[in-house]
């Protein structure tokens, strides 16, 4: 890896700061200067272990001699923190998603173009070395044009591991809608085939009073949610995401001459192979007609392997700051960060009306985005109001007593409690 000047990054949240502290940041030109949140005790420990300068105070930080910010404060608040973080003159880094309404998508693309500043949305799950063999397979041709692909993040918690990491009953992970934590099941999918999301059906199973273990939360989402969608090329896209039980993360990719997808075997530690199915008819000579094997990292492999979200990060930190260094937008830049948002969105607001079928915008068309930019619509408790969205299609639903119960008497425990429960992020 060749050396080239170091981009100096402030990041908010201190679980993500602390994740950019321990992995080898110094090898990919990136060295963390600044951190910010509201956990005033953590932060003066950091600064006393790492030296890294803290701040309580967004503003202050914001004044920091650095290149770039990392936002990884909670989903529903990524876009107004990344204007400001672009209105001060940093390129920005944002954890998904880019924004929680379509007008906030909307402010924060005219931002970044008015800035020139770099965007990039911080999605891990497509530089997973599966993944990424995925798509130098599409891009060769091996299994022809895309077609069909099917995306999955499911991601059940046990009660007690879910109340440790949404402290408060209106946290986020207790009330968001089950379609808006889409990113990570479909952008490998459009990552892979190049392909963007052009039409969103959503369907959500409602919320189970009879999960015991969600019964000792006091979450009012639903169950999952599933999305379907007409891409660019006319391909269709099935997205599955949320609280299923059998956790994993699967891509399915099929071409007019075959198939590829990761594996399903043995559990976590069974997805990164991948499979290749060609009909004997159709397959190149010499080849066999389904090859199953674990691919490499394409470059970086010692590095990459060492990394969290099965590697991927170590990519999603190198492309960023590639991209500040250039000054050439990544391939997640703001639009594509703002459209898989709006997929969520609009796959909700799709669910609510009986799976009616709406159209994404292309927010690189200023006629086609100012349709949305004084749409506010949120399931946020905090802009609940006439016309606002419940977070379940059941409407505003009561979690039991003892699930409130159980979930204060973790809270109540500061040891049980992830980062403290005080963190920007989580």
């Amino acid at each position: 890896m060749t050396q080239q000047r170091t981009v100096r990054v402030g990041v908010v949240g201190i679980g993500r700061g602390l994740a950019f502290i321990e992995q080898s940041t110094a090898e990919l030109g990136i060295e963390l200067v600044a951190l910010c949140d509201t956990w005033a005790e953590r932060l003066d420990e950091i600064n006393a272990e790492h030296g890294v300068a803290t701040y309580t105070d967004y503003d202050a930080f914001l004044e920091h001699d650095m290149d770039a910010v990392v936002l990884a404060n909670y989903f529903h608040q990524h876009a107004p923190f990344a204007i400001r973080a672009l209105q001060a003159g940093k390129h920005v880094m944002s954890e998904t998603a880019a924004c929680m309404t379509m007008a906030e998508g909307v402010a924060l693309v005219r931002e970044v173009e008015r800035s020139g500043l770099v965007y990039m949305l911080a999605e891990q799950y497509p530089y997973m070395a599966f993944n990424q063999e995925m798509k130098r397979l599409y891009d060769e041709g091996a299994v022809g044009e895309f077609r069909y692909g099917e995306g999955e993040y499911i991601h059940a918690m046990s009660a007690q591991f879910l109340n440790s990491i949404s402290p408060g009953v209106d946290h986020w992970r207790n009330w968001l809608p089950v379609t808006y934590y889409c990113s990570h099941a479909l952008a490998p999918v459009m990552h892979i085939t190049g392909t963007t999301p052009k039409s969103v059906t959503g369907f959500v199973v409602p919320y189970d009073e009879g999960d015991a273990e969600k019964a000792r939360t006091v979450r009012r989402m639903d169950t999952a949610g599933m999305i379907v969608l007409t891409m660019d090329n006319g391909a269709l896209v099935k997205l599955l995401q949320y609280d299923l039980r059998g956790g994993g993360h699967w891509v399915r990719i099929h071409g007019n001459r075959g198939l590829m997808e990761n594996t399903r075997i043995g559990g976590h530690h069974g997805q990164d192979r991948v499979r290749v199915w060609r009909e004997t008819w159709e397959k190149p000579d010499g080849v066999p007609e389904e090859m199953v094997y674990k691919p490499d990292f394409p470059q970086h492999n010692d590095k990459a392997s060492k990394s969290t979200h099965f590697g991927g990060d170590f990519f999603m930190n190198l492309i960023f700051a590639d991209a500040v260094r250039s000054g050439t937008a990544p391939y997640f830049d703001v639009y594509r960060g703002v459209t898989m948002a709006a997929v969520g969105i609009l796959a909700y607001r799709s669910a609510l009306s009986g799976g009616a079928p709406i159209d994404v915008p292309d927010f690189r068309d200023e006629a086609e985005r100012a349709a949305y930019e004084d749409d506010h619509w949120s399931p946020d408790p905090a802009a609940a109001g006439p016309g606002q969205p419940a977070p379940s299609v059941l409407g505003h639903v009561r979690p039991p007593v003892a699930g409130r119960e159980y979930a204060e008497e973790v809270w109540a425990d500061q040891d049980e409690l992830m980062y403290g429960g005080k963190v920007f992020g989580g």
